[in-house]
């Protein structure tokens, strides 16, 4: 498997994450050009029935206590150990909580480049070029990929999660985890799960974001109605988030979520590049702002030069007419 890609899948209780099929159809586009094999890495302990959904040519199997709930210093062992055996070309991790513990464990374990905050890859002139983020996506810099074997952690959102759907794999393998599995120094001990949001904003097919042109917490509520006329959920840029007028669960952009909607109604954002990146992919951009040189005209397909209350208050009363 000395050109094969490597994918190490994120799980919790029983359901692989979004960012882990973002990760194999990535693989499948690269596999198929390269004629390579792709092999997803599935370590845990009672998740036989897991291998049996991922689209992988190959799923290689590890259960182990130790490998519950994914603990970093368990899996990057294991997954270090795997890709001795594999000996990939390419290794793709979630860019995730226990992603970077991991990717830079096994790299660093490994004697492997690094690649993190992989927001893109792309064939240029012949080769593999990932695209990471520096300094919170201020800097994008452009990584050209040799013939060495490398890790790259990917972040969630920057690929197509529909690339590939879950189902059977060509074959599942069973293997040993590794020795040093025993003589571990740190172990998961429980899982405590944070305050659930009220709204997943990634998965909304339409969205009213509203940035500081709202003015005061007090104008929320026309956004709010705005939202429920549309049959969409109310988001918001940075600014708003910091000052606590909506939750961290609500913000787009680089710092907060990435989100794809069908339709993105930008009401009163002015379009830093960290906003932007978060929602510029949005099917449709409808951006409303006094000012006509905001940036956000620049990735909309509508733009109104105009007060976003008037707009608000004109749209609301067509909807409820």
């Amino acid at each position: 498997m000395a050109h094969g890609i490597a994918v190490l899948v994120e799980h919790l209780e029983g359901q692989v994450t979004d960012v882990t099929y973002e990760l194999l159809g990535l693989a499948r586009r690269i596999a198929d050009t390269d004629g390579a094999e792709v092999v997803a890495c599935l370590l845990g302990h009672g998740v036989r029935h897991v291998a049996e959904r991922l689209p992988a040519d190959r799923v290689v199997l590890v259960e182990d206590h130790a490998l519950h709930y994914l603990a970093p210093e368990a899996t990057a062992r294991t997954f270090a150990a795997l890709l001795r055996g594999e000996r990939p070309w390419l290794a793709l991790v979630p860019n995730t909580a226990i992603g970077m513990d991991v990717a830079a464990w096994v790299a660093a374990a490994l004697d492997w480049s690094l690649v993190a905050y992989c927001q893109a890859f792309d064939r240029r002139d012949g080769r593999w070029v990932a695209t990471a983020q520096l300094f919170g996506g201020k800097v994008l810099a452009d990584v050209p990929l040799g013939s060495d074997p490398v890790v790259v952690s990917a972040l969630a959102g920057a690929f197509a999660a529909d690339a590939v759907e879950p189902g059977p794999p060509g074959t599942i393998e069973t293997q040993e985890p590794p020795a040093e599995l025993a003589t571990l120094r740190t172990c998961s001990v429980r899982l405590e799960r944070p305050e659930v949001a009220d709204i997943d904003i990634t998965r909304a097919e339409k969205i009213v974001a509203v940035g500081r042109g709202i003015e005061s917490k007090d104008n929320l509520e026309l956004a709010e109605q705005l939202a429920e006329a549309l049959g969409a959920v109310l988001a918001a840029s940075r600014p708003l988030v910091d000052a606590g007028w909506l939750p961290r669960s609500r913000q787009v952009g680089k710092s907060g979520l990435k989100v794809k909607p069908k339709l993105y109604l930008a009401l009163g954002i002015s379009g830093a590049p960290e906003h932007l990146e978060g929602m510029k992919d949005a099917e449709l951009i409808v951006a409303v702002n006094k000012d006509p040189k905001a940036p956000i005209f620049t990735v909309a397909d509508y733009g109104v030069v105009a007060d976003l209350f008037d707009v608000a208050e004109a749209l609301l009363e067509r909807l409820e007419g």
